[in-house]
Order: C-alpha cells, then sequence, then structure tokens
C-alpha cells in the first residue's frame, strides 16, 4: 500500500465512521476502485480504527469524563444507568460479532452488488428522519437495546452504523442531541475491543501487515484522526440542524451507482 492510498484510506474511515454513509461500505468501494486488499492488512486496519477511537474520545472527553467521575462516586446516579444502558447497547453488536465472525467476514469481499442495496437501505432509514418530531425523551433501557439491536444490524457493508442508531433513536423520539451523544459513545467501546482483537491477531501473525511501511502507517493513521475528528464534530451540527435527508440522497445516489456498476 502506497502512502497516497493510505492517506485516501485514512480519510475515507475517518469521514464515514461518523457520518451516516456506512465506512465499512466506502471501504470496501475504495478497495475495488484502488484495487487495495486492506482487508488483509490488520496492522492499516488497527490503526485507523484507533485513530478514530480516540478522535471520538478527544469530542467526547467532557462527558466521558463525568461518567467516569459519576461512576467513582459508587452511587445510584445518573452516570451509573447511563453506562448500564451504553452495555446494553452493546450487547447485540457483541453477540453477533462473536457467533457470526466468519459469516460477516465473508461478507467483505468487495461486493459492489451489496454494498449497493444496503447503501440504500441506509437512505431509507435518513429519509424517515425527516418526520421526526421534537421531544425531549430520553434514553430508556428498552430504547438502548433496540437502538443497540440497530448497531448490530450494521454490520453489513453498506449499513451506516451512525445512520443507522441515530435514525433509530430519533424514530423512537429521543432528544437529537442525547441520541447522536449515545449513538458516538456507544461504539467506542466496540471498536476498541475489535481493535485489541486485532492487536491480538497481528502478533500471532504478523505476515498480515502486508509489508506496509511505517510512514504509510503514520499517514493512515493521521488522515483517519483528523478527518474523523472534523466528521464527528460536523455531524453533531448536522443532527441539531436535522438535516440527515442529504445524506439520505447521498447514499441513494452512491447506491445506484454501485448497483449500475455491479451489473455491467
Amino acid at each position: 500500500m502506497s502512502i497516497i492510498e493510505a492517506i485516501i484510506l485514512g480519510i475515507v474511515q475517518g469521514l464515514t465512521e461518523f457520518l451516516p454513509i456506512s465506512s465499512s461500505g466506502h471501504i470496501e468501494l475504495g478497495k475495488a476502485l484502488l484495487n487495495t486488499h486492506t482487508a488483509d492488512n490488520l496492522l492499516f486496519s488497527i490503526v485507523v480504527h484507533g485513530a478514530t477511537a480516540l478522535s471520538t474520545i478527544i469530542v467526547f472527553r467532557r462527558e466521558i469524563k463525568n461518567i467516569f467521575k459519576g461512576l467513582l462516586a459508587f452511587q445510584n446516579n445518573e452516570s451509573l444507568h447511563y453506562s448500564i444502558k451504553l452495555i446494553i447497547s452493546m450487547i447485540p453488536v457483541g453477540i453477533v460479532g462473536l457467533r457470526y465472525e466468519d459469516k460477516i467476514e465473508a461478507l467483505f469481499t468487495g461486493n459492489v452488488l451489496l454494498v449497493g442495496g444496503m447503501l440504500i437501505f441506509t437512505g431509507i432509514m435518513l429519509a424517515m428522519t425527516f418526520f421526526y418530531k421534537k421531544t425531549t425523551k430520553d434514553i430508556s433501557y428498552g430504547r438502548a437495546l433496540i437502538i443497540g439491536v440497530a448497531q448490530a444490524v450494521a454490520i453489513i457493508p453498506g449499513i451506516s452504523r451512525s445512520g443507522a442508531t441515530i435514525s433509530t433513536a430519533l424514530l423512537l423520539g429521543v432528544d437529537k442531541e442525547k441520541a447522536t451523544q449515545f449513538s458516538f459513545l456507544m461504539v467506542l467501546l466496540p471498536i476498541l475491543g475489535a481493535t485489541l482483537l486485532k492487536v491480538k491477531d497481528f502478533y500471532e501473525n504478523p505476515a498480515v501487515s502486508g509489508g506496509i511501511s511505517t510512514i504509510a502507517l503514520i499517514a493512515g493513521f493521521i488522515a483517519a484522526f483528523v478527518s474523523g475528528l472534523f466528521a464527528c464534530m460536523w455531524m453533531i451540527k448536522i443532527v441539531k440542524k436535522g438535516k440527515l435527508i442529504y445524506f439520505a440522497y447521498y447514499c441513494f445516489a452512491v447506491g445506484l451507482i454501485s448497483i449500475i456498476i455491479s451489473m455491467i
């Protein structure tokens, strides 16, 4: 993998991890366009996912700090309940990821037709938020589980994780700001967990590094981190303004183009 390819894929990872247009889907499309098999390069995957996790921590550092402060108080407080809701939301993706790991990996083979279809599905979910009515509802335990199921479904390449979880939360009547914060915080531990598992796989089989240079890794990390930081902050503003419909148009367009290309 060249430095330019690492930067391009890093930017794609950073932007699409937070914007509701599917990071996995765009990585698959990027691999097809660049003819770069990043799925075989665990080391690069570890680096860019670590970069997006770091950008999430920086953007929500105050919220994360408050949660930990509340937990360390060892009291039955709001931080404890919020943490439990986050854990509940992670259960579905954890079960699916561990139980169907091989089947999930089989979906990441550059199937442009699948990605196109799932991008259109993402577009439909985003378009449905157009009917969202302003509310002050909080994340309940039941809503946390439903949002978690949406995250599990988003394992399929082409379905946006942020799009699925935020759209589901909004359709359940959750306040916009609370929905966005919960969506980004609920993925933090799964990202870190998946990254640690990849680190383990890498140490067991260093050959999967694919011979990528250190400079390319650094370039990919910086690209993913900076673009992720920008995308995360931008996405918060977008949800507040209710502009998700524009991303629905984008998903429809890219999804349709992908399907047409796959059939040619």
